[in-house]
């Protein structure tokens, strides 16, 4: 156990709300840290300092949307003149592009702090009472950090709907998809928020066979015209769109791709598909930090989930 560390701030939570709050109280003179921590996906997926916007959500997402765009503009430049032909997409040199830029920005978050003369802490924390945790490191090693106040920006993850079968064992989301290694092939998407459908975009614009499974509406939280008109869009430039359907198990077959069964909610029929890869874009899970006042040697990190609000990650 290495000595108690005192400081007059302490931020729970890398992301961009932590990191703001961190480096805005450092102006004012404050001693101020981070703790920061990832739990890696179920599918293993790790990334660093900055939150879902940096590593899982905007700027990752943005870069594919752009990899797609410029498919589209290569593919509109023979009614302009241009004679070229349109290669074939490389996932694994986008992938290996977007993913350097994001641990370039990690880099400039860590390097923003030390300049701000912010600690950074990359271990888990749990409270030991109303103002001080206790951190654990990747070895196990425990550090004592106390704050006159501690602010807890933790944000969420995305949620695995774990009543059907193979969810959680052969699906991804999007804490997963902007690191794969390689492309992620015939791909069902399940959800309808804003993340779903973005996923779904850039898929399809990258030129890969991309279906997204509707259970009610779109975008439910958005205006119903122009969610239609984003899904008619969808529908015109490749997008399978699957109205009215829930998955009901997801199977590995012996070839290594996943076979989906799924009902129509209005007929009551079943139907089935084979993919490569299954996509849940279906909510999000918040995570806390609870102040379980437990002795020092037990303390651990308590997540508590909340049903997902919004359309959002």
């Amino acid at each position: 156990m290495e000595g108690r560390q005192c400081y007059d701030l302490l931020v729970i939570g890398g992301g961009s709300g932590g990191l703001a709050c961190a480096k805005e109280a450092a102006q004012l003179g404050k001693k101020v840290a981070v703790v920061d921590y990832v739990e890696p996906s179920p599918r293993g997926t790790r990334w660093g300092l900055g939150g879902t916007c940096v590593n899982v959500g905007c700027i990752p997402k943005k870069l594919m949307h752009q990899a797609a765009l410029l498919g589209g503009m290569i593919h509109d430049a023979s009614h302009y003149g241009w004679k070229v032909a349109q290669p074939p997409h490389d996932w694994g040199k986008m992938a290996e592009a977007v993913q350097n830029h994001v641990k370039s920005l990690n880099w400039g978050h860590r390097v923003q702090l030390q300049d701000r003369k912010v600690k950074y802490f990359n271990f888990k924390a749990s409270f030991v009472n109303p103002h001080m945790v206790c951190g654990v490191s990747k070895g196990g090693e425990e550090t004592l950090l106390s704050a006159d106040h501690i602010v807890i920006a933790t944000g969420g993850r995305p949620r695995y709907p774990t009543h059907i079968e193979g969810a959680l064992e052969y699906g991804i989301t999007s804490d997963d998809i902007f690191w794969l290694k390689e492309s992620p092939g015939k791909t069902l998407v399940v959800g309808a928020s804003y993340v779903a459908l973005e996923c779904a975009g850039f898929l399809t614009g990258l030129g890969l066979d991309t279906t997204v499974m509707i259970r009610s509406v779109p975008l439910r939280a958005f205006d119903q015209q122009m969610a239609s008109l984003v899904t008619e869009h969808m529908a015109v430039h490749g997008t399978r769109i699957l109205r009215g359907c829930t998955p009901l198990r997801v199977e590995r077959l012996s070839d290594g791709r996943l076979q989906v069964i799924w009902v129509d909610l209005a007929s009551d029929k079943k139907d089935t598909g084979t993919f490569d890869t299954v996509l849940w874009a279906v909510g999000t899970v918040s995570v806390f930090i609870l102040p379980c006042f437990q002795p020092v040697g037990l303390s651990v990190l308590s997540p508590v989930t909340r049903p997902p609000s919004g359309p959002g990650l």
